[in-house]
């Protein structure tokens, strides 16, 4: 065949002339077909050949069904055969060289790419979620066949470079990627003494090279990634790849560890949880940093977090119903989920996006944000229903009844927790079930107390709903819906009257959200607690309960540590600052126990805040 002709010309002879051999009797095995493919195809042209492949083959088969003349039809019945003959070698050979045909698919695409697209073209072979991701070997190999454009291309350099230097980092510190997990008394999470302890600073001393040192250990300071991101104003499109792959590598390392321990109360499901939502609002603040410097380091940043989230989006632990507040700790982090507001604006509507606005949604609820929560929600609700993500749609239903409730409009409430039931119902959702039936029974306690209403049966019927849910959810096994249960009916025995009813069922919700990691969930348990304690005038335990919970809801940012800062600020009044300050220090042993020293010093600090704002 010559080299001179078109590529489609030269795969149509080769074609034609295994086709001929055949009928000549010259090829007596499909080995011979698939040598001849081997040395006659061109790595990286397989579309080129599949599309000769089919246009001949469309081309004998109407021969075969139209031809009369019975020797025509027969040698075309022939030439058919031969097609198939090369159909299945080329499967064959399709499958054995997967590997070089992405590679050659990749490293094309990449030289070919516009200079401000070349990046973004390179993320897309290491996305998850495409079907030609690239693996380390892979991508060694990548960064060789780059290195043979470097003396005409000094950005191919670089990301050739970048490759390689971000592939070795990754083998050094894959060694040591759980280590902090074994530190002594350690608490797994990203949290951690600022500077000395936790992943960030174990991994800081493990990377060689000057930027993913410096990120790791401003992360292991709590220290913003944004401004990290704006003081490289002489990073190289080499030190960002390198940054890249070592980040992307150490997430789903953790991710696939964390996923081994399915029946690891304290790791498994939460840690995968906390990992991805970590790792993406890193990126976003990348992205939010890098934006006034370097805008294809911005995009880039913000293609890889939303890598992360469909990624994180279509497993099957992803949280519809809480649970987001999961080992995250240190002032990094508590505005977190702000960031990965703007840039899901530019997604298309997929089910993905559905999954991600929930999550937004019921964070920005804890956070205070009733109305932008209701806007995340109403959102995810038009998406979910079209993209026919039943489980997803059920779910907003149920977040809008919880969201209803917190701003009191209770008709809403109700109306929102019937519809998630009946659809629940309607599906076999058993956890959209055991939510709806807590919302359901919450919204109409809620409501009653409203309107100052004091027939039993009313209240009777509606913690009927609730212990239902209760129930089902413990059925079920679902530990963070058993935490919402409990809560919810802890807190309709408080406003009925029956502090001690409400105290059992407040401490059950705490422990469970413990096991779940909810934080707000467990600030919010210790909150009732304390009003619960309150009114049984059991001042020593109101004060324990209500300084913990004050200070787990103030640690992600939600405005409702007001509640127990005002319970706390009464009972101080009612008995003196001496004796109350007696009472903290009689708890701070077990306070100290739980969230150290620097968390009981800042209960009095929180105090002060409060009356200030008073």
């Amino acid at each position: 065949m010559s080299e001179s002709l078109p590529l489609r010309d030269r795969y149509l002879a080769l074609i034609d002339e295994i086709i001929q051999l055949t009928l000549q009797g010259k090829i007596s095995s499909g080995e011979m077909v698939y040598q001849m493919l081997q040395k006659g195809l061109t790595s990286g042209t397989g579309e080129v050949f599949e599309l000769a492949l089919s246009d001949r083959t469309s081309a004998i088969t109407s021969l075969v069904d139209s031809e009369k003349d019975e020797l025509k039809k027969a040698k075309a019945t022939r030439s058919l055969r031969a097609i198939k003959t090369i159909q299945s070698q080329w499967q064959r050979y399709g499958e054995q060289n997967k590997a070089t045909e992405a590679i050659a698919t990749a490293a094309r695409e990449i030289t070919t790419a516009e200079a401000n697209e070349r990046l973004a073209t390179f993320l897309r072979f290491t996305d998850p979620n495409q079907k030609q991701l690239l693996n380390v070997q892979q991508l060694q190999q990548l960064s060789k066949a780059l290195q043979q454009f470097a003396l005409t291309n000094s950005d191919l350099q670089q990301l050739s470079q970048g490759i390689t230097r971000g592939l070795a980092a990754w083998q050094r510190l894959q060694d040591h990627l759980l280590d902090w997990m074994y530190e002594q008394n350690r608490q797994l999470g990203f949290g951690g003494v600022p500077g000395e302890s936790g992943p960030w600073a174990i991994w800081a001393k493990e990377v060689k090279s000057d930027l993913p040192q410096a990120l790791f250990r401003t992360l292991a300071m709590e220290q913003s990634a944004i401004e990290f991101a704006q003081q490289q104003s002489n990073m190289t499109l080499g030190d960002w790849v390198e940054l890249a792959l070592i980040l992307q590598y150490v997430q789903r390392g953790l991710v696939n560890w964390f996923d081994q321990q399915a029946y690891n109360i304290q790791a498994g499901s939460k840690l995968s949880i906390s990992t991805y939502l970590t790792f993406a609002v890193i990126w976003s603040q990348l992205a939010n940093g890098f934006h006034n410097t370097a805008a294809v380091y911005s995009n880039g940043a913000s293609q890889v977090m939303l890598q992360i989230l469909r990624t994180f989006a279509l497993r099957p632990y992803f949280p519809l119903y809480g649970g987001i507040f999961a080992s995250f700790s240190g002032s990094y982090l508590r505005d977190a989920l702000d960031y990965l507001d703007e840039p899901l604006r530019q997604v298309e509507k997929t089910q993905e996006k559905a999954r991600i606005l929930t999550l937004l949604g019921y964070s920005q609820r804890a956070l205070g944000q009733y109305q932008r929560s209701i806007e995340f929600h109403q959102q995810a609700l038009e998406i979910a229903r079209n993209a026919g993500d039943r489980p997803c749609e059920i779910a907003n239903f149920n977040h809008l009844s919880r969201t209803y409730v917190q701003e009191q409009n209770y008709t809403e409430a109700i109306n929102y927790s019937q519809r998630a039931l009946i659809l629940s119902r309607q599906a076999g959702d058993r956890t959209g079930e055991a939510n709806a039936l807590v919302n359901l029974g919450y919204s109409e306690v809620m409501q009653a107390q409203k309107l100052e209403q004091v027939e039993p049966e009313i209240y009777e019927s509606a913690i009927n709903y609730l212990e239902q849910g209760l129930k089902l959810s413990e059925q079920l096994g679902d530990i963070q819906s058993k935490a919402l249960c409990c809560s919810s009916l802890g807190i309709a025995y408080l406003v009925t009257g029956e502090p001690q009813s409400a105290i059992t069922y407040l401490e059950n919700g705490f422990k469970t959200a413990q096991i779940s990691g909810d934080l707000y969930l467990q600030g919010r348990n210790l909150a009732y607690l304390a009003e619960a304690y309150y009114q049984l005038l059991n001042f020593e335990k109101a004060v324990y309960t209500g300084s913990l919970g004050m200070y787990f809801l103030e640690q992600i940012a939600s405005s409702e540590w007001r509640q127990p800062a005002g319970l706390l600020t009464i009972l101080q009044g009612q008995i003196g600052a001496e004796a109350f300050q007696n009472l903290l220090q009689q708890n701070q042993p077990k306070i100290k126990a739980i969230i150290g020293v620097d968390g009981y010093d800042h209960i009095p600090q929180l105090l002060e805040i409060y009356k200030q704002d008073m």
